[in-house]
């Protein structure tokens, strides 16, 4: 598998992991999602527009969005 990280990526190529990780596996079964068009609940590559333009790591956005979830 090819690094995802941001130095060894095009936006291009940022651009397409996030659809791919976020929408190709989609089967719109949207029960419990409430982040893409589908549900109305906002665009979900907006969450990951700081690892598209190459601003943070998708590591880091998955961090700061799970803080708050994490009890302890």
């Amino acid at each position: 598998m090819k690094s995802i990280l941001i130095r060894d990526t095009t936006r291009e190529e940022r651009e397409r992991i996030v659809h791919q990780a976020l929408w190709g596996a989609c089967g719109i079964d949207c029960e419990f999602c409430s982040d893409c068009d589908n549900r109305g609940g906002g665009r979900t590559e907006t969450l990951y527009q700081d690892y598209i333009d190459g601003k943070r790591e998708i590591r880091e956005i998955n961090e700061q969005f799970r803080a708050p979830l994490v009890r302890g």
